[in-house]
């Protein structure tokens, strides 16, 4: 095996860039971080080129103002970064079920470059994608080039994620440390919701989970369980720590049984740790993972996500404020919908019942309901309300699936806080959801 004739420089593989390229880079930990941290270097000699990315985690110095008329930026889901620069006009988010993310992609556009981290061959000559594949093997397929910087801190994994390395056009070898996502401490908020959730969780069953301090909670919340198992969009280090315990087996999965199974992994070392040459977790692609009718055949399936806010007929808004981007659709309808349809699955979503925001006419910060009468003006639907099950909030459960609308008004606002379930009730009689008979 002699990968070493692929092997490129940093500044070779940038000079491949061309204006009005197309150019893919893995989600996540699967980013490019050497090629994505210094794509502005080139900024002087190209125009137009598209930069398509999910949650990235590089610096971002392409993101800089002074690179607009150089860089677009389309993204399957918004980073912190890509927030605060969406202000400069080149920015834009592409509408998307995480499942189909990839393949509707490229039914729309091709891409002239693939870009991402992998491990470093086998001596079979086998690259491991790593820690995603939710689209990143499709696109590998698909590009006129494809550049992959191989490295050693890289988790060398299993699934579909193999590729020889003589498909792949360009290595460029790099030594930077697989980028980590910070353990978010749960808040006496998160430990309520977590343990509702928890106690709805039987032995035997197949669990999703996102991040933040309401998953995480879940996690700490499901000690005392036994023989769960996991098929979810993203891996994270509280499943590692429920490994461990032996309380995820896979024992009783009825899909992949005793695997553990995802289509990315972010988290903190221990999780990559755990993932290297473990055959136990499959990473998979992300179309087969997250689509509702493989998720469908896991008996017991339970999904677990989180909004930002919810109406009174159980609409869901999970990535925008009002109109204005913040994060992404994900898989969180992908996931809903399939654990409903799932034998004796079901779909969790959690927020807290309340949020401090500034008042613009005062500047003052003040307390609102997340349980609202209507959706803020344009705020995106991530979720229909014909999708939601349950709805958690730190004020108990509200069991949806085949209620009426005024049922689920009575539900919603029960869980609301206190304080504010009187006026939502009279808004919802104002706006006409509910009539007084």
């Amino acid at each position: 095996m002699d990968y070493k004739n692929k092997v490129i420089s940093l500044t070779e593989a940038l000079n491949l860039v061309k204006s009005n390229d197309i150019i893919v880079t893995g989600l996540g930990a699967a980013e490019a971080q050497l090629f994505m941290d210094n794509i502005h270097t080139v900024a002087d000699r190209v125009k137009n080129v598209t930069i398509t990315n999910c949650l990235s985690m590089c610096s971002g110095k392409f993101l800089n103002e002074e690179y607009k008329e150089s860089f677009n930026i389309d993204g399957w889901f918004f980073s912190p970064l890509m927030r605060k620069a969406f202000k400069n006009g080149n920015i834009a988010f592409i509408p998307n079920h995480l499942h189909l993310a990839g393949k509707k992609r490229l039914a729309h556009v091709k891409p002239n470059i693939y870009v991402g981290s992998a491990t470093l061959p086998d001596k079979h000559g086998f690259i491991s994608l790593s820690c995603s594949n939710t689209y990143e093997r499709r696109m590998i397929d698909e590009a006129d080039i494809v550049i992959l910087e191989i490295n050693p801190n890289y988790p060398r994994t299993f699934g579909d994620v193999e590729i020889h390395y003589s498909e792949i056009d360009y290595l460029i070898e790099a030594d930077y440390p697989v980028p980590t996502l910070p353990d978010v401490d749960s808040s006496e908020k998160d430990f309520v919701i977590g343990k509702y959730i928890a106690d709805m969780i039987n032995d035997g069953d197949c669990i999703q989970l996102g991040i933040g301090g309401i998953p995480n909670a879940v996690a700490a919340s499901l000690k005392d369980k036994k023989d769960l198992g996991i098929h979810t969009e993203m891996m994270t280090s509280g499943m590692v720590d429920l490994v461990n315990l032996g309380v995820i087996n896979g024992s009783k999965k009825t899909l992949h049984k005793g695997k553990i199974v995802c289509t990315f992994a972010l988290g903190n070392q221990k999780l990559y740790d755990f993932m290297h040459d473990n055959p136990s977790v499959l990473v998979m692609d992300g179309h087969y993972v997250n689509d509702p009718d493989t998720i469908a055949k896991v008996d017991n399936m339970v999904s677990i996500n989180t909004t930002i806010e919810v109406d009174l007929t159980g609409q869901c808004c999970s990535e925008s404020i009002g109109p204005v981007q913040w994060s992404g659709t994900g898989g969180q309808a992908d996931t809903a919908i399939g654990a409903q349809k799932a034998k004796n699955g079901r779909s969790f979503i959690a927020l807290y019942s309340t949020a401090m925001v500034r008042n613009p006419k005062t500047g003052e910060k003040e307390e609102i309901s997340k349980i609202v009468p209507m959706l803020k003006q344009g705020a995106i639907v991530s979720l229909s309300r014909n999708d939601v099950d349950f709805v958690v909030t730190e004020y108990g459960i509200a069991a949806l699936r085949g209620t009426n609308t005024r049922e689920r008004v009575e539900r919603l606002i029960a869980i609301a806080h206190p304080k504010f379930r009187d006026e939502l009730r009279k808004q919802a009689l104002e706006v006409g959801l509910i009539y007084e008979k």
